[in-house]
């Protein structure tokens, strides 16, 4: 997560936080989401835009993926299948690449090419020092155009350990292949994959120390975050009428079950605050630590505490394996199928347990709603997709993308996008910092805007 002021910075609310004076050195401050009932005693203001990246690795199985037809007549893919239910909320888009993902000059290496340019539509310099060099991905320039808005620039999550050194992939640095979000050509935005450090990071406020004693209380005395504000929360409470009531007793209904679902899998050491090595031990599940990641993702939007993030399932090359759907074959391994049938059959089941996920992040932000009424899918992008197409042959063309939401009904849905020729990717992400409100002419390797997009 990007650093940011933990206390409400210039342009925010001082009613967006449950912070009282007394409380304020236990280090906690809840953000809430916005209410019609107070309204009339703020400035008006058009709700804001999100933007999120969701990364899946190792490509996916082409077949199974691939829609047919085009236009709102289409067939979802067999993998995607998860997703129909939604598809009058998102667009399947084929025909972009990323063609400095390719080996060119550099030989082998495409998993972690394929994580370095996915956000960032640039050729990593290939190294396994420390001279790393990639470019600015579209989230982090984002950030540092409209990030001074909310709490936090932008969240960096990750379902995967983090390696900050040493050579993953045929002479590349690890820094390539774990991290897809890049502050600056040669500094990666790392990610957080413990859960527990993501709630503190948004629930706490305050310095290091104060946020630590924070954490020590309410752990030493099994209390919630909500027990330090909740004299400030029924007070609040009388000032909204009843359909406010509801929506913030079902937020901080939320929260405190979400906390009770964090206590369950957490085996770690208390953290340390602020910035420390992350700690081994994630939830047992993983379709569970994906889950609270986009849990997590969703406060972060819910409570405007960010409008920028990226959510790294895996990393490109993992070769973890999914005892949850019955695969005990690593994921890498399998991907170099061959066209072996069993094979391309267990990643056709891995590429459907992650659209899965992705459809629970997609329903929990369609049912959160805002002060007006529109859902916070209604006024997101959120871009699904992998750095390959095919893994076995190591393709970075026709890659696997989902543009989700609607930008405020700026962006057209539920229909396949079928572009002609080979599009760079990086022509979605101009228009996308367009919608953003931090427009660019030129991005990556881009070569224009993709309107084609566009409602």
């Amino acid at each position: 997560m990007s650093d940011g002021p933990l206390e409400p910075s210039h342009g925010l609310s001082r009613r967006r936080f449950l912070a009282a004076t007394a409380l304020r050195g236990l280090g906690t401050a809840i953000a809430l989401p916005s209410f019609a009932s107070l309204r009339a005693t703020e400035t008006p203001a058009d709700p804001p835009t999100r933007m999120a990246f969701v990364y899946v690795p190792n490509g996916v199985h082409v077949d199974r993926w691939q829609s047919s037809g085009s236009g709102r007549d289409y067939q979802l893919g067999a993998t995607l299948e998860p997703l129909a239910d939604l598809r009058d909320h998102f667009q399947v888009i084929s025909g972009l690449a990323h063609r400095n993902g390719t080996a060119g000059p550099d030989g082998a290496g495409d998993h972690a090419r394929a994580t370095a340019t996915i956000l960032t539509g640039m050729r990593p310099r290939k190294t396994s020092g420390s001279d790393i060099r990639a470019g600015i991905s579209v989230d982090q320039l984002a950030a540092q155009r409209i990030g001074r808005q909310t709490r936090f620039p932008s969240l960096e999550l990750s379902c995967d350990a983090v390696r900050k050194s040493g050579s993953c992939d045929s002479g590349y640095a690890c820094a390539y292949s774990y991290n897809m979000s890049w502050r600056s050509e040669s500094q990666p935005a790392t990610p957080e994959a413990n859960p527990r450090l993501v709630f503190e990071r948004l629930f706490g406020s305050g310095t290091g120390a104060e946020r630590a004693r924070s954490i020590a209380a309410r752990r030493d005395g099994q209390q919630s975050v909500l027990d330090f504000v909740a004299e400030e929360a029924r007070s609040l409470g009388g000032r909204l009428d009843a359909a406010d009531r509801r929506k913030l007793d079902e937020y901080l209904t939320g929260i405190r079950e979400l906390e009770a679902q964090l206590a369950r899998f957490d085996r770690l050491p208390k953290p340390q605050v602020p910035d420390i090595d992350l700690p081994d031990g994630p939830p047992p599940s993983y379709g569970e630590h994906m889950r609270l990641m986009a849990d997590m993702l969703v406060l972060a939007f819910q409570t405007d505490s960010t409008r920028i993030a990226t959510l790294m399932f895996a990393h490109d090359g993992s070769d973890r394996t999914f005892p949850e759907i019955g695969v005990g074959d690593g994921h890498h391994s399998i991907s170099h199928h061959q066209g072996d049938r069993e094979k391309l059959d267990k990643i056709a089941r891995i590429d459907r347990f992650y659209a899965e996920q992705f459809a629970y992040l997609l329903r929990r932000l369609h049912e959160s709603r805002e002060a007006d009424g529109g859902t916070l899918l209604d006024r997101s992008m959120i871009v699904y997709t992998s750095g390959l197409s095919d893994g076995n042959r190591h393709r970075h063309d026709d890659l696997p993308v989902i543009l989700a939401g609607r930008a405020g009904n700026r962006l057209a849905a539920g229909r396949h996008l079928v572009l002609g020729g080979e599009r760079p990717m990086s022509d979605l992400f101009v228009t996308m910092l367009d919608l953003a409100g931090a427009p660019v002419d030129q991005f990556g390797d881009s070569t224009g805007r993709l309107d084609d997009v566009r409602a």
